[in-house]
């Protein structure tokens, strides 16, 4: 009789297990959309910094070498006033953006600045 008794404690019962794969589905349903709103928004804010970075080398190159008006840098003109990476190049979009530098006149922009979400553009001076 006490074998028997031993014997039937151990374990949980499948309604025991269910309930909790339930609740654990529950709060990934809850938390994956989050995590993806944070990462694209992490990606935006990124992309906004290094758009920030690179109007500020077009305003110390134009300072610099005298230039001012419609002028527009190269990539090269920059790279001594921005902090490049690895391979010797400007920054890029963290989300897979282009950017352009454009003139003196006119803010740096990136290819997904029209982004509905989280637009990757830098408010106007």
């Amino acid at each position: 009789m006490l074998n028997k008794l031993n014997k039937r404690r151990g374990g949980f019962t499948l309604v025991e297990i269910m309930i909790v794969v339930a609740i654990i589905g529950l709060l990934a349903a809850f938390a994956v959309p989050n995590f993806v709103n944070a990462r694209a928004t992490t990606q935006m804010r990124g992309c906004i910094s290094n758009l920030k970075l690179i109007d500020a080398a077009k305003t110390q190159w134009a300072l610099e070498k005298n230039k001012g008006g419609s002028v527009s840098p190269t990539e090269d003109d920059l790279k001594p006033y921005v902090q490049t990476r690895g391979d010797g190049t400007l920054p890029t979009c963290p989300a897979g953006g282009t950017y352009t530098i454009n003139d003196l006149t006119t803010l740096p922009t990136c290819s997904l600045g029209n982004e509905a979400k989280s637009p990757h553009k830098i408010d106007s001076k």
